[in-house]
């Protein structure tokens, strides 16, 4: 068995599908659109498989993501990009374009080297080895 995709709800659809595309090599589909619901989506397919679906409705209430206050649920996107180089790297392109880093990058305690960001909409990120 495998996790087939994970979803979550944005506020800006288009910014985070160009968002992901762009620093993690997200292939998106195209728009799929419910007038009826008023939903739209995309589907972002990766590498190795593992696919993200991103959703937006206007009637979704705001969740407050925070990484200093952080309650139950899904907490954040793990992304492996193979090496110690890379992870600095693609940390600093992040840091230039003015994204938050919330965690340098570092061996943490569970053995991962990573760094932590966070993404347009406050969702945590976490770049592996």
């Amino acid at each position: 068995m495998k996790i087939e995709h994970v979803a979550f709800w944005v506020k800006d659809l288009e910014l985070m599908r160009s968002f992901y595309e762009k620093y993690f090599g997200a292939v998106s589909n195209e728009k799929y659109h419910n007038p009826v619901k008023n939903f739209e989506s995309y589907f972002l397919s990766f590498d190795n498989g593992s696919r993200l679906e991103i959703m937006t409705r206007p009637d979704i209430e705001d969740g407050n993501n925070s990484f200093e206050a952080q309650k139950f649920g899904i907490i954040h996107l793990a992304f492996e990009t193979g090496s110690k180089e890379k992870v600095d790297e693609l940390t600093e392109i992040l840091r230039n374009d003015g994204y938050k880093i919330v965690g340098e990058p570092r061996t943490s305690g569970d053995g991962y080297y990573e760094s932590v960001i966070l993404d347009p909409e406050n969702n945590i990120i976490e770049i592996l080895k």
